[in-house]
């Protein structure tokens, strides 16, 4: 274990992971701040972080359990498409109406049911890009959800302005998750006999391919979107009070 914690390769794949989480989280700090927005100033912490510490676990097991069943046969690929689409869909822009039913809670513990109950639903894009990149460690699943988790909670406000300012993030992580859906699609071992090359030259092959797939693909439907009106998500200062 203690190899697996120095290595170059664990720090790498901890980075990815942050990242992955940070990047398709907007959704989830809007919730936050919606679901604790009518609780006094002293009972909305006790909300955000309660609410915040049994997401985390949830997300934890889920990645666990999903990380054992993507050694199943073609659903490494399965999971690998998957990615793909997470990537397009977190570059095209969203409407206010995928969070905007989300109701203020009164009481703390109704604020942290409010809480958990969005993240599971919104939450299986970030589960799948986790335990994909993940390759299987535990470690690195808690420890990029737990890392990841604080800087949602605490900036989320200003995590959701410079996404938006600065697209190119966006653009740019869709592609990471690109990356990673031809890393693992290619390493489904049902699928091993249909590759033209080894798996390791194929991966060589298919990442970038895949990373350029989505980029391309998601800043044209992005366009589209932004054409017929679309806006990203985004809280005026006054829903954060």
């Amino acid at each position: 274990m203690l190899a697996e914690l120095t290595s170059a390769g664990f720090f790498v794949d901890l980075l990815r992971i942050t990242s992955i989480d940070i990047l398709l989280s907007g959704d989830n700090a809007v919730v936050i701040a919606l679901a604790s927005r009518s609780l006094p100033d002293e009972q909305r912490w006790k909300a955000v972080i309660g609410g915040s510490a049994a997401a985390v676990t949830m997300r934890i097991l889920l990645c666990l359990i999903i990380t054992t069943v993507l050694k199943v046969p073609y659903l490494k690929l399965a999971g690998g498409l998957m990615l793909v689409y997470i990537g397009v869909k977190l570059v095209v822009p969203e409407s206010d109406a995928h969070v905007g039913g989300v109701a203020a809670s009164s009481h703390v513990w109704s604020a942290i049911r409010t809480i958990l109950i969005a993240d599971a639903v919104m939450s299986l894009d970030n589960v799948v890009a986790i335990a994909a990149a993940a390759h299987g460690s535990a470690i690195l699943i808690a420890l990029g959800l737990l890392i990841s988790i604080p800087l949602i909670v605490f900036g989320s406000q200003i995590m959701l302005r410079l996404l938006n300012r600065l697209p190119i993030l966006v653009v740019l992580g869709a592609g990471l998750l690109g990356w990673i859906a031809g890393e693992i699609s290619v390493s489904d071992s049902a699928i091993h006999a249909f590759l033209p090359y080894d798996e390791h030259v194929t991966a060589q092959i298919a990442k970038p391919a895949l990373a350029l797939l989505v980029m391309t693909v998601g800043t044209v439907l992005a366009r589209r979107t932004k054409a017929r009106g679309g806006a990203l998500v985004d809280l005026a200062p006054e829903e954060m009070q």
